[in-house]
């Protein structure tokens, strides 16, 4: 049996995460993994799980209220750790404190081989009766030459078993009839901007509550020119600034020079 004590480091395409076992999901996952290498960002390039986690929970505690009731979020670590058979049933349990299925809009942060992109569930928590919308799937990628098309089969058995877990009356067809659209959204040029441009697909997204969709199901804002790259980097800059207490080096050594990101939008 796994302890508390025991820990797992799992590198995926080179980012590395600690994961501490038996655990409350708000202080494990959400805070205690990230403590210990906060700093990372000044030196490395991508933006690391750790980091991410912070500015997504620093992004969503200065939104207004009014904004987010509708909403919620899940650990940026919890879809890569449901795919370990070790850790996949304590993930279905965190999930639960999430209450997915009373939000309107939920936002799941995937990374894998490396590479960040943003799953939102859309009207999976409304009653049947009342939703103007059947439920969809939104998977937002800036980088669509990765086809991220790959990750669909581990997104459906994903929702499927989050389903089973809460008791609810789904099945592997109904889930499998769940539309999934991947919009073309504004793309990045480098390979190191991927973390930034989720973090902002979900600041906007929910700045912009759908009202109107396209013919083919997705909200109407969501097209590659959502934003433009001017917009990208004022909102890279805020949100670095607001964490940049996290860049400690040690007493006489010289703070390196933060990493700038400078994502370029592309025609698709």
């Amino acid at each position: 049996m796994i302890t508390r004590q025991a820990t797992k480091r799992r590198r995926n395409s080179g980012d590395s995460v600690l994961v501490l076992l038996d655990s409350d999901p708000e202080d494990e996952p959400s805070r205690k993994l990230r403590n210990s290498t906060r700093a990372n960002f000044i030196r490395d390039k991508k933006l690391g799980s750790n980091l991410f986690q912070t500015l997504l929970e620093d992004l969503w505690s200065k939104i207004p209220v009014e904004k987010t009731w509708p909403c919620t979020y899940l650990d940026c670590l919890w879809f890569s750790l449901y795919k370990d058979d070790l850790m996949r049933e304590k993930v279905l349990n965190w999930i639960k404190t999430k209450h997915i299925f009373t939000a309107k809009y939920t936002f799941i942060p995937i990374v894998s081989w490396g590479h960040w992109s943003l799953l939102i569930l859309c009207h999976f928590g409304e009653p049947q009766q009342m939703r103007p919308r059947i439920p969809f799937m939104l998977l937002l990628d800036s980088l669509h030459e990765t086809e991220p098309r790959r990750l669909e089969r581990d997104i459906r058995r994903f929702i499927l078993d989050v389903y089973r877990s809460q008791e609810k009356e789904e099945n592997s067809d109904s889930i499998a009839k769940i539309p999934l659209f991947l919009p073309k959204v504004p793309q990045q040029t480098n390979g190191e901007a991927c973390g930034i441009y989720v973090l902002y697909f979900i600041h906007l997204f929910i700045h912009s509550i759908p009202s109107s969709y396209t013919q083919e199901g997705w909200p109407c804002f969501l097209n590659k020119d959502w934003f433009t790259v001017e917009e990208l980097e004022s909102f890279r800059k805020e949100i670095f600034a607001w964490n940049f207490d996290a860049a400690m080096v040690n007493p006489g050594e010289q703070p390196p020079s933060p990493v700038i990101f400078t994502p370029v939008l592309v025609e698709r």
